[in-house]
């Protein structure tokens, strides 16, 4: 399971139910319906936040990335101490450290409960992450979670379940022990850990419950936990009540649901509710202050509803204002369209994407080719828009291209197809990526670290490129035996599968056919071979039949043909990239009169040039010159030698050129196209080399 569903959406309405918590709505209207909102409904919020921490963890764990983990517990452990200075100011005003213990109360308030009462959670679920992260390791996923849940059990007994606990002498002793040396944070121990790892079984679980199901699991587990806790309450039984039994289940089911139901990932919406869930203290206290100083505490203090209906609003809106200010701080810089941009048509791909899935066998996945910057289209945020479509496989050619991949959130997995030196397997088991294995010699230098890592072996049937040879059996039984490397796919790639001419055509058929039985020589010497994949882009859409688990989409995906190629499948792909620029300046240029450098264009009569802010600096083929733009929907031929920030066109003949307009050198205006086959050919490349070389100055727009 790698969508997120709705969960980014929740994350908001759960910051609201933390403020219902400490705000009481219902108070004003009746104590039992203030009771089940806030100490049984609004209980689901901590729970849940455990749970996406949980989920999204479990892969890092799993695999042993310690160096992930503590960079994760570092940034919760820096967000707790921004938060502890926050509430200082507070607890000073308020007198809490005026007591002769005070240092003692202000070291167990840092060390343990923060220095306000929600702030428990920070330490909490860091002491909690690493007693999961510690039990999965030594003993499993399965006996950590029976662990955990006989902690949970513990902690009932001295919260919704204390009433039971000081009939028992020794009981009593024994949570009055933890109670003094936490008030709160003893929730790390016995509440934090089932949470999270009922996010990891979610994560890791492949079965399948449909969503109406799940929704009715939820509904009974959750009117079961009502009931306990309106029981538990009449009874006089909590001491606290944060923690249920039916939570748990409730919890579990609501979780599921929320992931089949369709959303979109946020990181806004991520970043905004956790500074509500930091700053709304500060917000509940802002309130009551400002109504006291208008005489409002009528409307806003003593009417329980329109108290918490204030704090929420601008609980909301500092959050919202922190992350547009912070936002418009860090991208401080010119606009993308200012000078020469792309423009990608983030709905092309998506399309391109289901065309390519479409013309597959069933069981075949895409895997998405997104080295070099995916081609020129932003390497990032084209693997993040795929990831929304469920495409969680990627291949680059780099391990920094890789990197650059995980450290902006990319959560799939991650082929590099490329050599990477031995030196550099740590990183690629910090960062959970699988190496393509070239050789025997390549793998036993990456066997020798010492160091587990998933390897992909890079089968030569014939390209004479990368991999072992398809006739090297010995050698390649030979990497099996290499300890430290796990073995996660067998691959091979087509030299010719974009050429339909009859020798190449049989070329291509020879080199499936010796992948083929290197494959099944591996299956009889009853050695793993995962996932096999043999077809790029061409692959795809000439041998669209192969049955094999991954077909490796690269210059297609992004609706372009390497040239303007014929091909066997009947394929609608659309151009993801547009390439634009601005018009600086419009001139006349009079009969005779010399142009750029080497004066290599000269006018025959007068006419009108305008100089476009685009060169070859910015990835433009300085052969192109004999091309053109377009500008106000008509073709401008390009004059002149391509310099290194500009270009020069004629406009002689296009009414009201002026400076600002814009010119289009791939993509469409008006009825008129230029495509990156036609530039390509014109220039004596292909796409590829065309895309792949575009600079980096160049400001990119993603149209959704």
């Amino acid at each position: 399971m790698s969508k997120t569903g709705s969960l980014d959406s929740f994350r908001l309405i759960a910051a609201f139910l933390v403020i219902a918590n400490h705000t009481s709505p219902l108070l004003s209207y009746g104590e039992n319906g203030d009771f089940i909102l806030t100490r049984i409904i609004a209980r689901v919020a901590v729970p849940f936040f455990l749970m996406v921490s949980g989920y999204f963890l479990y892969k890092y764990i799993e695999n042993g990335d310690k160096a992930y983990i503590l960079s994760f517990c570092k940034k919760i452990a820096i967000l707790y101490a921004l938060s502890i200075f926050l509430y200082l100011p507070l607890n000073l005003y308020a007198g809490h450290y005026e007591a002769a213990n005070w240092g003692q109360e202000l070291i167990k308030d840092i060390i343990f409960d923060g220095t306000f009462y929600h702030l428990w959670y920070f330490p909490g679920l860091i002491l909690g992450v690493m007693i999961v992260a510690f039990l999965v390791r030594k003993i499993g996923l399965k006996f950590t979670f029976f662990i955990s849940l006989i902690l949970y059990i513990i902690g009932l007994f001295g919260d919704s379940y204390y009433g039971v606990t000081e009939t028992l002498s020794s009981l009593e002793t024994f949570y009055d022990v933890v109670f003094t040396l936490s008030d709160y944070t003893r929730n790390g121990v016995f509440m934090v850990p089932i949470f999270l790892m009922l996010g990891m079984l979610i994560y890791k679980g492949n079965h399948v419950i449909p969503l109406q199901r799940n929704l009715l699991f939820f509904i009974i587990s959750f009117s079961l936990l009502i009931l306990e806790g309106l029981l538990l309450h009449a009874f006089e039984l909590q001491r606290h009540d944060s923690m249920y039994i039916m939570l748990v289940p409730a919890m579990y089911f609501l979780f599921r649901s929320l992931l089949q139901i369709r959303g979109k990932s946020s990181k806004g919406l991520r970043t905004i509710s956790t500074i509500m869930y930091i700053i709304h203290p500060w917000i509940i206290v802002l309130v009551r202050s400002a109504a006291e100083i208008f005489k409002l505490e009528n409307w806003f203090v003593d009417n329980s509803l329109l108290h918490f209906a204030a704090v929420s609003f601008f609980t909301f809106a500092a959050a919202r204002l922190a992350t547009i200010v912070w936002k418009r701080e860090k991208n401080a810089n010119p606009p993308p369209t200012g000078r020469a941009w792309v423009e990608i048509d983030l709905q092309a791909l998506r399309e391109n994407a289901r065309q390519l899935i479409r013309i597959l066998p069933e069981k075949t996945k895409l895997m998405a080719v997104v080295k070099a910057n995916a081609y020129g289209h932003g390497s990032v945020k084209i693997a993040k828009e795929l990831s929304q479509t469920g495409i969680n496989s990627f291949a680059v050619a780099t391990l920094a291209e890789a990197i650059e991949l995980r450290s902006n959130g990319i959560k799939g997995d991650i082929l590099i197809l490329g050599y990477t030196p031995a030196q550099s397997i740590r990183i690629i088991k910090k960062y959970n990526f699988t190496q393509t294995v070239i050789g025997l010699e390549h793998a036993k230098e990456l066997n020798r670290q010492a160091v587990p890592i998933n390897i992909q072996i890079k089968i030569d049937t014939g390209m004479h490129r990368l991999g072992t040879d398809a006739s090297g059996l010995a050698d390649l039984k030979e990497i099996y035996q290499c300890k430290h490397l796990t073995i996660t796919g067998v691959f091979s790639h087509l030299a010719v599968s974009d050429s339909l001419d009859p020798d190449d055509i049989a070329f291509t058929n020879r080199q499936i056919d010796r992948y083929n039985q290197t494959i099944q020589w591996l299956e009889s010497q009853h050695l793993p071979v995962g996932h096999q994949h043999i077809q790029a882009s061409y692959g795809i859409l000439n041998y669209p039949h192969l049955q094999y688990d991954y077909a490796r989409a690269g210059i297609t995906l992004y609706g372009v043909l390497s040239q303007n190629d014929r091909v066997n499948t009947n394929v609608e792909l659309k151009p993801v990239l547009s390439i634009k620029a601005r018009v600086a300046m419009v001139k006349s240029l009079h009969t005779g009169e010399e142009l750029g450098y080497g004066r290599s264009f000269t006018a025959a009569s007068t006419m009108k040039t305008a100089v476009i802010t685009i060169g070859y600096a910015d990835g433009i083929p300085r052969n192109m010159a004999n091309g053109h733009v377009l500008i106000r929907s008509q073709k401008a031929p390009i004059i002149g030698r391509i310099c290194m920030d500009q270009l020069l066109v004629d406009v002689s003949g296009i009414e009201g050129v002026q400076a600002d307009d814009i010119a289009t050198l791939i993509g469409k205006d008006g009825s008129q196209q230029i495509t990156a086959e036609d530039v390509s050919e014109s220039c004596g490349t292909i796409t590829n080399e065309l895309l792949s070389r575009l600079g980096e100055r160049l400001g990119y727009v993603y149209k959704i």
